[in-house]
């Protein structure tokens, strides 16, 4: 299968600004916060909330927490079909003069699997506990930022997977509350 071809102008505005976030990882203080920020979004974060919200709330916190892991799943599945359909390469592998500052989890660029699962369950969790935005909005943010910054995505990658997670997580919100509406027939 061949890669989906990207406009020549686009690329090359998308990766000098990959190039200039990378710069930004220099810093040691910088690459290390955004170093562990991007480990939290490879799940620890959320399964850590998941529980939370169980402990805290019984019932209706796994009600959520359920909702949250469906939601998960359908992203996982839905990113790693789009990467292998994509097969964009990651900054880092298409200019030398990017630097991954940490260890990529898969081959492929497009799109970012982390923004898109933090959009998505940060949407999917406010739903549930709006008091929850003033921790998850910020985080969601660190976390599309690291992606770029550490030279694992370049930046339509990030705003490609913010559009997805959104519509993952509206299509899910609406799909329950549907669902829920059913049953109170």
């Amino acid at each position: 299968m061949r890669p989906l071809p990207l406009r020549k102008p686009m690329r090359l505005h998308d990766a000098g600004w990959c190039l200039r976030a990378n710069r930004l990882c220099e810093g040691t203080s910088v690459r290390r916060f955004f170093a562990s920020i991007s480990r939290l979004g490879d799940g620890v974060f959320w399964y850590v909330l998941m529980a939370a919200l169980i402990v805290f709330d019984g019932t209706a916190g796994l009600a959520a927490s359920a909702h949250l892991a469906i939601t998960g799943v359908i992203a996982l599945v839905l990113y790693k079909l789009l990467k292998r359909w994509t097969r964009r390469p990651r900054p880092f592998a298409s200019d030398v003069r990017i630097r991954a500052w940490v260890a990529p989890l898969d081959e492929f660029s497009f799109p970012s699997g982390h923004t898109l699962h933090a959009v998505a369950f940060s949407i999917v969790a406010i739903a549930h506990y709006p008091a929850l935005a003033l921790l998850l909005l910020p985080f969601t943010i660190c976390v599309a930022i690291s992606r770029v910054v550490l030279g694992l995505h370049y930046p339509s990658d990030v705003l490609a997977a913010f559009g997805i997670g959104s519509l993952l997580a509206a299509v899910s919100l609406w799909t329950t509350r549907a669902m829920g509406d059913l049953l109170l027939l």
